[in-house]
């Protein structure tokens, strides 16, 4: 009897467990709750990232070289019967070495006597410039600084075709003047008048 009484205790007990454990509802915390949540949000996105294809490096790009243009070369020009001769006593410029030459103390040839004249009220600056082509061939330029209404006296010029230049370098009056060109001879004595538009041989 006292062994059918222990039997009966262990299966109502077992019993009576058996059923509270069927019927209870397990509960979850929140906590646990939220991470299984993130770590399926983790999944997706990781399974996500692994299906998208790798980019591929783009082809590169032409680069571009300083390679200088053909140059252009002119067709030679035919040749032709006419020649040119120079035009003696010619003073342009140019390729005339004679502009950048001082003028020779001592010339050859027949001497001319020249004055010049400032008339202006300003300290001018003036050269003289000589081409002479024939006979000594002789060219260059002298320089004078003349004061208001002062003169320069030159005794010791040739014959030969001249080209006078006068201007005041003061920036705020400036001006320069020539008088073209004048050829001289030793017929006579020659006056060049400089005035602020122009320089006159008076004769």
């Amino acid at each position: 009897m006292k062994s059918f009484s222990i039997l009966t205790l262990v299966l109502v007990i077992s019993l009576t467990l058996s059923a509270c454990g069927a019927g209870a509802t397990p509960t979850v915390q929140p906590v646990d709750l939220q991470g299984t949540i993130a770590a399926a949000a983790f999944t997706i996105v990781a399974e996500t990232q692994a299906a998208i294809p790798t980019a591929t490096p783009l082809p590169p790009t032409a680069t571009f070289t300083d390679t200088p243009l053909p140059t252009l070369t002119s067709i030679p020009l035919p040749s032709s019967a006419i020649t040119l001769t120079p035009v003696p006593n010619n003073n342009a410029g140019g390729d005339d070495p004679c502009i950048h030459k001082v003028m020779p103390s001592t010339l050859q040839g027949d001497p001319v006597r020249v004055r010049i004249d400032n008339s202006t009220k300003a300290t001018l600056s003036v050269s003289v410039y000589l081409n002479q082509a024939e006979p000594n061939g002789q060219c260059g330029y002298r320089s004078y600084t003349l004061a208001p209404g002062e003169f320069v006296l030159i005794n010791n010029l040739v014959e030969g075709c001249y080209t006078l230049w006068a201007w005041n370098p003061d920036p705020a009056a400036y001006f320069i003047v020539t008088n073209g060109t004048s050829c001289l001879d030793n017929s006579s004595s020659w006056n060049f008048d400089i005035s602020t538009s122009s320089i006159k041989l008076r004769t």
